[in-house]
This record gives C-alpha cells, sequence and structure tokens, in this order.
C-alpha cells in the first residue's frame, strides 16, 4: 500500500488549495500551449455502425497539477488508467472500421465515467494511495477539470453518435476498459469480462462466441463488474437512455500489457462483434 504522509503538525491551519486561486478567485489554466487534448479521435473516418469510447485511456497529468501529489508509481497503476485499454481499443477501432473516443488524462485528475457529481469523480484516496493535489479542491477547481476535461471528451463520444445516428438510426456503443488480475486478496479468473445491463443484444452472443472459440480464456457474464450496478456514466448516459445496443469490456490487465497481447484480445472481440454489425435488426431501440 502507498501511503503519501501529511506533513508535520506546526499548530497553524492547513493551507487550503484555494491559495492556489487567482485574485479573481479562479485557479490558473489547466490546459496550456504544452499539454495534449483533453481527448483524441481514432479512426475518425471509420464507417462502422458502432462509437467505441475508452474513458480511462491515458495516466497523463496537466502540468498545471504537477504530479497530483502522487509518485511515480502510482501513475503506472490502475488507479491511473486502465492498463492496455488504449490499445485494444485503437486495434479494435481499425479492425471494426469504427471511430473511436479515447480519454487524453489520468482518472485521478477526473474520473470521466462517473457523473461529476459523484463522490468517486475526483478521489482523494484510491486504493489506499492518498492523491494529495485532490485534496481540499475548490469549488472552481473541481468546475475547471469539469469543462476542460469531462465536457469536451463526452461532447466528442456525443457528436460521433450523432454522425452514425445520422446514417444508422441506433448505433451501438462499445466501451473498453480493463482490470487487474489480482483484487483485494482475491485473483481474478475472469480473462474478459462482458458487461451489459438488460439489453444483452450484444452481450449474450458475445460470450457465446468468446466460449466457444477460446475455451482456453474464461469469460465472465457481468464480471467482475455488473453492468446491472449503473454506477458508470458513459454507457448510461449515450447508450441507454435511448435504447441504443451496447456492451461493456473488462479485460484483465495481465494479457494486454503488450502491444502482441492488445492486439490478439482485440482480434477476438472483433470476431465475436463483428458479425454483429452487419445485422440490421441490432440497430432498433431496446424495448425489454
Amino acid at each position: 500500500m502507498i501511503m503519501i504522509a501529511p506533513a508535520m503538525s506546526t499548530g497553524k491551519p492547513i493551507p487550503q488549495k484555494s491559495a492556489l486561486l487567482g485574485p479573481d478567485g479562479t485557479p490558473p489554466v489547466l490546459l496550456g500551449a504544452q499539454d495534449a487534448p483533453a481527448f483524441s479521435l481514432h479512426n475518425p473516418a471509420g464507417s462502422a455502425p458502432a462509437v467505441i469510447c475508452c474513458d480511462h485511456a491515458a495516466n497523463r497529468v496537466p502540468h498545471a497539477l504537477g504530479d497530483l501529489g502522487a509518485v511515480a508509481a502510482t501513475m503506472g497503476r490502475h488507479i491511473a488508467y486502465d492498463i492496455g485499454a488504449a490499445g485494444v481499443a485503437r486495434a479494435l477501432s481499425e479492425m471494426l472500421d469504427a471511430q473511436a473516443v479515447l480519454a487524453g488524462y489520468s482518472r485521478l485528475v477526473i474520473d470521466l465515467n462517473r457523473d461529476p457529481e459523484d463522490f468517486t469523480s475526483i478521489r482523494e484516496i484510491y486504493d489506499g494511495t492518498v492523491i494529495v493535489g485532490n485534496r481540499r479542491l475548490t469549488q472552481a477547481e473541481r468546475d475547471q477539470r469539469v469543462d476542460a476535461l469531462f465536457h469536451p471528451y463526452h461532447r466528442a463520444l456525443a457528436d460521433c453518435m450523432a454522425q452514425r445516428r445520422a446514417t444508422v438510426g441506433h448505433p451501438a456503443l462499445i466501451s473498453v476498459h480493463s482490470c487487474t488480475d489480482y483484487f483485494k486478496g482475491f485473483t481474478r479468473p475472469w480473462h474478459i469480462g462482458v458487461l451489459s445491463n438488460r439489453d444483452r443484444r450484444m452481450a449474450d452472443p458475445v460470450i457465446d462466441y468468446l466460449t466457444a472459440a477460446h475455451p482456453d480464456l474464461t469469460i465472465g457474464d457481468n464480471k467482475p463488474y455488473s453492468g446491472l450496478d449503473a454506477f458508470g456514466y458513459s454507457v448510461e448516459t449515450h447508450a441507454m437512455p435511448d435504447g441504443l445496443p451496447n456492451i461493456l469490456f473488462e479485460i484483465r490487465q495481465d494479457i494486454i500489457r503488450s502491444g502482441a497481447g492488445q492486439q490478439r484480445i482485440a482480434r477476438m472481440l472483433a470476431d465475436a462483434i463483428g458479425p454483429l454489425l452487419v445485422d440490421p435488426g441490432l440497430f432498433t431501440p431496446f424495448d425489454g
């Protein structure tokens, strides 16, 4: 467990983050000229009736925030990003000829798969690690992260979905995540988790295909997390309200740490999903 020790008490009040604010009460610019964009688009000309999203693609932190008070080892852990997920998302985008929207910054800056009002949106402690740079944020600082990172990503995702809706009516949303192979003393047996809510039009055939085609892998049906627990944001916002077909993958990160592993898993997923994307019956509103 990585802990960042607090400073020794001097009997004086601990300085608040607001000390970083300008005279007008606003924080310094979050994304400067040296910073990467809030999101990236992969295969923007993709014509498939589906859009891929990767909410936790990067472990980057804006220069204005330094290192968030975290050590370098923290930024290489799953708490900072979904290891291997970006590579799978990009490869799957190419294989399916689908547009993909990928997050540009670490989930420790702001989690793009949580409602900004959720207490897990900007975590002060995560899996035993104190994120010092997230403590005692002012509302202005929180709002800045929402405006600079959260909204641009979700506007881009909404725009891609709107483009697909103009041609197919009810396009699919494919969400790519990764999870640790070991969690809270438990070794997770599932190599690929397939998550869904009540709409299982994509999940059921994908699970059937992966189970039959890859008996060496353990496929989780709503494992290690469940799509019935609607604590996420992307699928719940961009697909479920209008009954759009959707699926979320939780891939065990030990099998996608390498580029070869990412390509291998992306190929499996593409083979499972591809036949569904040529079935016009899929692209109708879910009425279950």
